[in-house]
């Protein structure tokens, strides 16, 4: 932003993929990863540096005001971004590296048939990384009970740290049956499906928040920091071993940092990863244009709040207003909670793909509205609060 060139700033990579890890692990009693995001954009209000110039045109606003629409926009796209991310975790019910690893190192290897743990489901040998404990390895165990078992060059874990103030596990190898995440031991895991990553999905959409808000992509001044004292950052273990700074010239650095802690730390493989940041990009877009039409009042102004299908009012009491982006549909329908149809009737759109339903019948409650083609071709889905 400014012209001039960063200074250097060399940190041992241990260090920086352990910073990472627990700095975005935001897990319990902590902010939560949306969480997180507020306590950014709160650093970002309080710059000095910062002129709070809606999408960085007009005049200046207070601070009232501009405390109210980004924290308005920010809760928006955090709570639209839950939704999104965690409809699909429950559709794909997708399973953690730890359960993966440890899956896979219980079936064997999957590199060489002409071994007895050969299995084609096993993990794959990595010389250096994955191997299988052989005879006179360290981990054999007092009997030789485990060999022919999988171990990985990893983390050690915290069975290796007995005063989390003093002592690091460091890396080594382990019976991959042993393996966990960089996180703490209360907290080994998320407990609910991995795909697509919450993290991915709630940065990225927070990241285009800030940008389309500031009407800047860059943090106030070019660069948003975060320092890191050395041996007191750390909470699984002491670290780092050096003074450092997190630092981020663009909101979608940060972003980018916080995907790449989950999956350094052992929570995310990269599938998760590049969907969830796609998704947060489209809910920050959709989001942030909602947001806009309540500040100019045109929510319920008897024309859609934002671009294509829709329906207004969104509350409504007595009539309902589709509009969709073709006239082909054949029906709307209304479905409750329950998913059971209630209502169903033909459409008739006029010259402008609008059609108006009466629904002064139905109780007060939350329902779907449904735009249908032919048969069972759905071409819209929305959500609509009868008051």
């Amino acid at each position: 932003m400014t012209g001039n060139p960063y200074e250097p700033q060399m940190v041992p990579r241990g260090d920086y993929a352990r910073v990472l890890a627990e700095f975005w692990a935001d897990g319990p009693d902590s902010e939560t990863p949306p969480g997180h995001w507020f306590t950014i954009m709160n650093y970002v209000n309080d710059n000095p540096l910062l002129e709070k110039r809606f999408k960085g045109e007009g005049e200046e606003l207070s601070d009232l005001e501009w405390d109210i629409k980004s924290y308005f926009i920010l809760g928006g796209a955090m709570h639209d971004s839950a939704i999104s991310a965690w409809g699909i975790k429950g559709w794909y019910d997708y399973t953690r590296p730890m359960t993966a690893i440890r899956y896979m190192a219980e079936q064997g290897q999957s590199t060489d048939p002409t071994l007895d743990n050969y299995h084609p489901h096993g993990i794959p040998l990595v010389p250096g990384y994955v191997e299988i404990v052989e005879p006179g390895d360290p981990l054999q165990g007092a009997s030789g009970q485990h060999l022919g078992k999988i171990k990985l060059f990893t983390w050690r874990g915290h069975e290796y740290i007995i005063d989390p103030e003093f002592d690091t596990a460091g890396v080594g190898w382990i019976l991959a049956e042993e393996w966990f995440p960089y996180q703490r031991i209360s907290f080994i895991t998320p407990p609910f499906a991995g795909y697509v990553s919450g993290h991915s999905t709630f940065s990225r959409a927070a990241a285009e928040v800030l940008t389309m808000l500031t009407g800047s992509e860059y943090f106030p001044g070019g660069m948003g920091v975060f320092e890191i004292p050395a041996n007191a950052f750390l909470e699984f273990e002491i670290g780092p071993t050096v003074d450092m700074e997190l630092q981020w010239a663009t909101y979608r650095d940060a972003s980018d940092q916080t995907s790449l802690s989950r999956i350094w730390g052992g929570i995310h493989p990269p599938i998760d990863d590049i969907r969830g940041r796609k998704i947060g990009i489209e809910v920050a877009t959709d989001a942030f244009a909602l947001a806009e039409s309540y500040f100019h009042g045109t929510v319920d102004s008897g024309s859609p709040a934002v671009a294509g299908d829709f329906i207004y009012p969104n509350p409504t009491s007595d009539f309902l207003t589709v509009q969709g982006a073709t006239n082909d549909a054949t029906t709307v329908e209304i479905y409750d909670l329950q998913g059971r149809r209630i209502l169903v009737t033909p459409t008739n759109f006029d010259a402008n793909n609008r059609t108006t339903l009466d629904v002064s019948a139905l109780r007060s409650g939350v329902y779907f509205v449904v735009l249908v083609r032919g048969e069972d071709e759905k071409l819209m889905v929305r959500r609509l609060l009868k008051q």
